[in-house]
């Protein structure tokens, strides 16, 4: 299957999975998803992640995490900058979501990161997705 978005493609993924209360949710690897992944662990927002080869392709395993078992950690996931109009924010300009409750994943030049921890080390750049 050919996906023009594959970042969207995976919160789409896990934001239906959550919903549905799955445990686990599989999404095709690669390196950028490897760190959102590791950003949403570190977050608490999930509870783990396992990268594991499925026929010729490797696949991430996102293990889900839900309040007493019954409300998804995560109730919400959105897409900010798309492959047709990237959004990208200076180190003053980066936003808070939901007065903080929320993240929000940074693409710096020093990797995939969370606003605060872009903010922290005074770096700007593409606003990747909200998580709350």
């Amino acid at each position: 299957m050919n996906v023009s978005d594959p970042i969207a493609d995976m919160l789409t993924r896990v934001r239906n999975a959550s919903r549905a209360h799955h445990l686990e949710v599989v999404v095709p690897a690669s390196r950028v998803k490897r760190e959102i992944a590791r950003i949403l662990v570190e977050e608490g927002f999930i509870s783990g992640f396992s990268e594991e080869r499925e026929g010729p392709a490797q696949v991430l395993r996102l293990t889900l995490k839900y309040v007493d078992g019954k409300a998804p950690v995560v109730s919400g996931l959105k897409r900010i900058s798309k492959p047709g109009l990237r959004v990208y924010a200076r180190k003053t300009e980066i936003p808070r979501v939901l007065g903080g409750l929320g993240i929000v994943i940074v693409s710096t030049s020093q990797g995939i990161m969370t606003g605060q921890q872009a903010r922290r080390a005074q770096l700007g750049g593409e606003v990747l997705a909200y998580v709350w």
